[in-house]
């Protein structure tokens, strides 16, 4: 329900340990740094920071260009397992020679780039083949004048005379353009030849044929006669192409694979050297100490004791701090950060929780209630076993197809969402007895279809519509009375006294929604026709509107008691007017209108809930019915139409119900039931460690 309890260390060693404390606290890595100098004692400001920070840029340009490289060979850079261990390779963290390997990924890339050249231009030959192809094959080949010019407007038919010895050379440089060259006749040392193009190469086609004396020939109707070669010519020349760009792809593959092993062992160790050095740049020294603080988990403090005992012989000096006792000159730096302990198959639904907000350290983790409020909330809005068994192993095999790719967490968390949000389906639809829009088993609870549909009867608790609202009216009023629970207990850990008594969202609002929650209660059993007498009323409502009302003068009085107040307060409090009473009471005013009207648009909004699961049932019937009329054209039997019919209609209710269900549901926790408690300003735990490198991703 919390998270992680967090101590901050602060450390003091010799200047000749700072090495050996770097790989400590990297081959722990627990620990989350901070800036020592904005720690609020004096002393912090005169600190130095050590000079190997000045290396990271450059190890981190290298690295991403080598994660580059692994990922055009179609592998994932963080997958591989390195052989060397923390300690083995920083011993040799002198002979790292980054200009050498930056040469050797210059040359890597220089060599793929010549291929990717190559590709590029046979995939624009390629392209260019086929437009002509395609044209070819629409138009065929024919005059290219007067009223057929038009439809040639983009390729260009060219026959011509040429000496028969620079044929060769015309052919050797028509490879260089997408073009056909079909040979006709031979007369008298000079060869006939027609040349298709496409227009708007001419710039680059008609200088090569006026250098090698090209004389043009008017187009007769004998061209025609060619299509089937030009075709044919064209087509093999693509298939030419296309083998030469497979080549150049697997030699872009064969070049990456050679050097794969030796990427990702210069990634890890350029990775590594990042981290270590990275601890380093938060590392203060003075003339023959280094000082250095962070938060880590308060379980791990023992062990990091030990070793930077034992890495310094004893020579060090740790402090040890509760988040109470931290103070900073930046605020934002005194709060411990925040890591959420909960299980791993929990993802989907701390996703959601961190998406609204990280919660503040200290405060509630709401992601195991969260797992049954939506999946409820889900399965009242989409309950049916068939399309919620559909949901589930669609997300499984979501999941599945995503497990293994670290830059898809988020994917793979929602495709894991969508499974339990099908489980839920799946309950639900047997409470209710739906298959597919079908009742092929009595319910375990009641028959939603029926009840919609007006023809309930029995000794069923829940018998029509207003049934079905006050379900979700139930269901809202318990998610929002947790939600201000979880409220109080967060403004009890945080000590915040005034608000846990006086706010909206502390006792005095509870009391306050208690005692409308009964009075409606009361009203409504009573035919609407009598409220609960005046005493009952005042001590309900009455009272508590009272104290939220007064909590503005009561704050002033308290805060005009309190001794030692600095000029500035007390020149604040100089300012009090004949205009101060009105404004508190405004004040006042204000705040009562919005607990009163904020709490029943906030518990009214879960019928939405009821709405949704209604509106489902009532598009399958209206499905059936389609294909009811659908089957009575064919003599009462189910036809083909009636059958695709159903399946059409439950394929859009599980994509257009099955998206709705699942945002209403998001809605009504991040307006409804977060705000009412889950404060942010919580920053993520995130230690310098080499043991989860998708931090990098």
């Amino acid at each position: 329900m919390f998270s992680t309890p967090m101590v901050r260390l602060l450390a003091v060693v010799l200047e000749h340990d700072a090495d050996c404390i770097a790989e400590v606290l990297l081959d722990h890595g627990v620990v989350h740094f901070m800036d020592v100098s904005h720690l609020k004692e004096t002393w912090s400001r005169k600190l130095k920071p050590l000079d190997n920070g000045t290396f990271i840029p450059g190890i981190a340009d290298v690295r991403k260009k080598i994660e580059s490289l692994i990922r055009a060979s179609g592998e994932n850079p963080y997958s591989s397992d390195q052989e060397d261990s923390l300690h083995e390779a920083l011993k040799l963290r002198e002979k790292l020679e980054l200009d050498k390997i930056e040469a050797f990924i210059d040359g890597l890339t220089n060599s793929l780039n010549r291929i990717r050249q190559q590709q590029r231009s046979v995939a624009g030959d390629i392209a260019s083949l086929t437009e002509v192809l395609d044209q070819v094959k629409t138009y065929g080949i024919g005059l290219a004048q007067g009223d057929d010019e038009e439809r040639y407007s983009f390729i260009a038919i060219r026959i011509g005379e040429l000496s028969a010895h620079k044929e060769d050379e015309l052919r050797h440089a028509l490879s260089q353009i997408p073009s056909v060259l079909i040979p006709m006749t031979e007369r008298e040392q000079h060869v006939h030849l027609l040349i298709v193009s496409l227009r708007r190469h001419d710039q680059k086609l008609i200088p090569i044929l006026d250098r090698l004396e090209w004389k043009e020939i008017e187009l007769s109707t004998e061209v025609g006669d060619f299509k089937g070669d030009i075709v044919t010519d064209i087509e093999e020349k693509i298939v030419r192409l296309r083998k030469e760009e497979e080549k150049l792809q697997s030699d872009t593959a064969d070049i990456l694979r050679k050097d794969l092993s030796e990427l990702y062992h210069m990634r890890y160790r350029l990775f590594m050297y990042e981290k270590y050095y990275g601890i380093q740049t938060y590392f203060r020294k003075t003339a023959r100490t280094v000082m250095f603080s962070g938060w880590l988990p308060e379980e791990n403090r023992s062990k990091l004791v030990k070793a930077l005992e034992s890495a310094t012989e004893g020579n060090c000096y740790i402090e040890w701090s509760k988040p109470d006792d931290v103070v900073s000159s930046d605020r934002s730096l005194s709060r411990p950060p925040v890591q959420l302990r909960n299980p791993r198959f929990l993802a989907p639904f701390q996703m959601l929780v961190t998406g609204y907000t990280m919660p503040a350290y200290g405060t509630i983790d709401p992601t195991f209630f969260v797992v049954f409020a939506y999946l409820v909330m889900f399965g009242l809005m989409f309950a049916d076993v068939g399309q919620g068994l559909v949901l589930l192993l669609a997300g499984v095999f979501g999941s599945t197809l995503f497990r293994k790719q670290e830059d898809k967490a988020r994917i793979h968390n929602l495709m894991k969402l969508i499974a339990w949000c099908g489980a839920s389906s799946v309950v639900f639809g047997a409470l209710f007895g739906s298959y597919f829009g079908f009742t092929l088993f009595p319910p375990l609870w009641f028959d939603y279809h029926r009840v919609v549909a007006g023809g309930m009867q029995g000794s069923s608790l829940i018998q029509d519509l207003f049934d079905i609202l006050s379900i979700a009216v139930y269901f809202g009023i318990a998610i929002i009375s947790i939600g201000l629970l979880f409220n109080w207990i967060n403004l009890l850990r945080l000590r915040e006294w005034t608000k846990f008594m006086l706010d909206k969202g502390g006792v005095v609002g509870g009391w306050i929604y208690g005692g409308g929650i009964y009075t409606a209660l009361f009203l409504v059993r009573n035919g609407y026709r009598q409220l609960p007498d005046a005493k009952t009323l005042m001590f309900l409502v009455g009272i508590p509107a009272l104290l939220l009302f007064l909590k503005e003068p009561l704050l002033a009085v308290s805060k005009a008691g309190k001794p030692k107040q600095s000029v500035q307060k007390r020149s604040v409090q100089a300012r009090f007017n004949m205009f101060t009473p009105l404004n508190m009471i405004m004040v006042g005013i204000v705040e009562l209108l919005e607990v009163f009207s904020g709490y029943l648009s906030n518990t009214l909004s879960f019928l939405r809930v009821a709405g949704l699961g209604i509106a489902h049932v009532s598009l399958m019937t209206a499905f059936f019915e389609l294909a009811r009329m659908a089957a009575s054209r064919g003599n009462g039997s189910f036809s083909i139409w009636s059958v695709l019919i159903l399946i059409m209609g439950n394929m859009l209710v599980i994509g257009l119900e099955g998206l709705s269900a699942g945002i209403q549901s998001l809605r009504l926790h991040y307006y409804e039931f977060f705000t009412k408690f889950l404060r942010g300003s919580g920053d993520v735990y995130a230690p310098v460690s080499l043991r989860r490198v998708e931090e990098e991703k």
